[in-house]
């Protein structure tokens, strides 16, 4: 069978370039067993099913995996499906998901979450001395840990810092943007944030003393393809 996997590029700079890849794919098209297959089929660091909302809904749900897992909430899925959503004309107030309820919303070309702090993995995150240091680390020397996060400073005043992520107990050796540990670092540092991750994508944070972060990025469509995803055995 095929399926439309409509892919998104989160978090890109303002240009257009970067972000972090991100499969879209209508809820309904995919039974609920069969959507880590096509997540681990896909490959990218998540896939986001997204249920249609009805007539006049202003809530939906998704459901988020990784090539290895699904998880209760991350960052670029929610604001790519928010993002798709409204760009299908269909725009929602909230998501769904299994960690609790996401707000959503748009600010000029900014696509934002809301989103509890604990509601993102714990990451191991390392603060590095230099930004040179930062983009001389080997994802391969964190192959056995769990979620890792590499930062530092551009401009402290500023608030601006550089990332890198590594999460290869989910599948993902290193990921280009990574909204729930935005959610984390900018709890973490108390503070709002302006974030270049990977190669070059940018997230931007808003920080709240009880507990809620606002997490905001770009969006671009690389357009929608179909996929063949096997036939389940027996079927």
């Amino acid at each position: 069978m095929a399926v439309d996997v409509t892919v998104l590029r989160v978090f890109t700079d303002p240009a257009g370039n970067f972000g972090n890849p991100l499969g879209v794919v209508d809820a309904g098209a995919v039974a609920p067993e069969r959507r880590q297959q096509l997540a681990t089929r896909l490959g990218y660091s998540e896939t986001v099913f997204v249920e249609p909302p009805g007539p006049g809904a202003t809530s939906t749900a998704a459901h988020i995996f990784t090539p290895a897992v699904e998880l209760p909430f991350a960052g670029h899925p929610t604001v790519g499906a928010a993002w798709h959503l409204a760009s299908a004309g269909t725009p929602v107030r909230t998501l769904s998901v299994p960690a609790g309820i996401v707000a959503v919303s748009s600010d000029g070309p900014l696509t934002t979450i809301t989103a509890r702090a604990e509601w993102a993995p714990e990451f191991a995150i390392h603060q590095l001395g230099s930004v040179d240091e930062l983009l001389a680390a080997d994802p391969d020397d964190y192959a056995d840990g769990d979620e890792v996060y590499l930062w530092a400073w551009i401009d402290e005043s500023a608030g601006a810092i550089r990332s890198r992520s590594f999460a290869p107990h989910l599948g993902i050796r290193e990921d280009e943007a990574t909204g729930a540990a935005a959610v984390r670092m900018t709890d973490y540092l108390s503070r709002d944030l302006v974030i270049i991750q990977g190669r070059g994508s940018q997230l931007e944070t808003k920080w709240n003393a009880d507990g809620w972060v606002r997490v905001a990025g770009r969006v671009v469509s690389d357009g929608t393809t179909p996929v063949e995803l096997e036939s389940a055995a027996g079927g």
